[in-house]
């Protein structure tokens, strides 16, 4: 009873109630008592001279008003009385709704420090309070996205990895540390035009951002060679499209694994030469005993195990020995439907791009080798033999051979280590991997890509310089 009594509802039907009961009290005061008896007496005092005074002053006669004239100054004095009553009434309601509004104008400028003081126990005193606990609320909710915003950036500014964000129109919209410094000598990227920046990098990287596919890829930077990972992805940010580059530097991991791999490879040399020099030093201990004892007819089987374990010994150091020798290559003119020929008779493959009418310009050996190497593994990755393909794209100055598969693909940990000599994901145990690959095009002067491709599978791209054969 108390809560409604003190509701804007029951203030609303008090004043209704003493609007009427004044309404009611004025009419009456106009018509009964007390403005006629006034008007009587101010008639009776006033000093009149003329003899219509003299004579209503001797018989006043009784006044009267009439309906219409009493109406119109119930309508006077009601509409000054409402005037005023509407003003005391009002005056709260205003301030607060110039509170709410100043509130409104804070909310929408990001300032959620504003509050109302609270001095009612109505329904606005209720909307006040709930309006300081909104307002209390966004300014927690806003102190702790700040917090986390400054968290994630202090992260992603000293963060290793270049970070890169472009619009739609290509421009930078955010970056790190990390970028500026691969870039633009660490001043700052954000508003400046992507391609621009790009144009002063190295062709390699240029090539692989523009293609918007995940690449590893080595370039030349400062007189030295940088492996990067670059990864690609594109969303919608605020409703418009955007495109997040990553520049891993892969250079001292790739190291690191590189010495690692020799290692594996040296103890794995050193385990195959005990195992065969051990049993060959026996028996040439064993073989010398038999001669000074004269037993010649036991040394031709001594001599033939001898030989077996040396020539056991010999095809396994050849193996890796090929590696490390690898003569230069001769770049000639290659004609390319005898060159496809040749490379079917050794594997299957599914050609996606007409044969170039151009010829190609490189060693033909060491390509077909590669492309052999390229196109097993593909057929190995899991994925269907018909979606193997092999793509000849004549660029002009440069020459890419593509060879794509619908496998799996590879994971970041897998392409980061995919071109180390020796590497390899099969469980037979270690081999050349696409390190062949990689040394083959480097001595050509080109290089090569590796990118998952959209829908899955890997694409394992040769970039071949073609300068000289046109």
């Amino acid at each position: 009873m108390w809560r409604w009594l003190n509701s804007l509802q029951a203030r609303l039907t008090l004043l209704l109630a003493l609007a009427s009961v004044a309404g009611a009290l004025i009419y009456a005061g106009v018509t009964q008592w007390p403005l006629p008896q006034l008007l009587i007496w101010m008639q009776r005092e006033l000093m009149v001279k003329d003899a219509a005074a003299v004579a209503v002053a001797k018989a006043p006669p009784e006044i009267h008003l009439g309906v219409y004239g009493a109406l119109g100054v119930c309508m006077v004095v009601l509409l000054l009385l409402a005037f005023w009553l509407a003003r005391q009434v009002m005056a709260p309601v205003s301030r607060l709704l110039r509170a709410l509004e100043g509130a409104v104008a804070s909310y929408r400028d990001g300032d959620f420090s504003f509050s109302i003081g609270v001095d009612r126990r109505d329904e606005l005193g209720e909307l006040i309070r709930m309006h300081n606990a909104l307002g209390q609320t966004l300014r927690d909710q806003r102190q702790h996205l700040v917090q986390r915003e400054l968290l994630l950036d202090t992260v992603v500014q000293n963060t290793p990895v270049a970070l890169v964000l472009t619009d739609a129109a290509g421009r930078v919209a955010y970056s790190n540390i990390a970028s500026r410094h691969l870039f633009n000598e660490g001043r700052s990227l954000n508003g400046l035009d992507f391609a621009e920046l790009l144009a002063d990098a190295p062709e390699a990287l240029r090539k692989a951002v523009e293609s918007g596919e995940d690449a590893l890829l080595s370039v030349e930077m400062e007189g030295s060679e940088e492996t990067f990972h670059l990864s690609q992805r594109a969303f919608r940010l605020q409703g418009r499209p955007h495109r997040l580059q990553l520049f891993r530097r892969m250079t001292r991991e790739l190291s690191r694994q590189e010495v690692a791999t020799w290692k594996r490879v040296i103890r794995v040399i050193s385990h195959e030469l005990n195992n065969s020099l051990a049993p060959i030093t026996s028996l040439a201990h064993s073989g010398a005993e038999l001669a000074r004892r004269g037993q010649t007819e036991r040394l031709p089987g001594v001599f033939a195990t001898i030989g077996e374990r040396a020539l056991h010994l010999h095809g396994f150091i050849a193996g890796y020995a090929s590696f490390a020798k690898l003569p230069a290559p001769q770049p000639v003119p290659v004609a390319w439907a005898r060159f496809l020929e040749g490379l079917a008779l050794h594997c299957r493959y599914r050609l996606a791009t007409p044969v170039p009418t151009e010829p190609g310009h490189f060693d033909a050996i060491q390509i077909e080798q590669v492309l052999i190497n390229l196109i097993k593994n593909a057929h190995e990755s899991g994925g269907a033999d018909d979606e193997v393909t092999l793509s000849i794209l004549d660029l002009g100055r440069e020459l890419r051979i593509e060879v794509a598969d619908r496998g799996p693909g590879m994971s970041e940990t897998v392409l980061a280590q995919a071109l180390l000599p020796f590497y390899s994901t099969k469980r037979s145990g270690t081999g050349l991997g696409l390190a062949l690959a990689r040394e083959i095009s480097e001595a050509h002067g080109g290089r090569i890509l590796l990118a998952n491709r959209e829908g899955g599978g890997l694409r394992v791209s040769l970039v071949l310089p073609q300068g000289a054969s046109r």
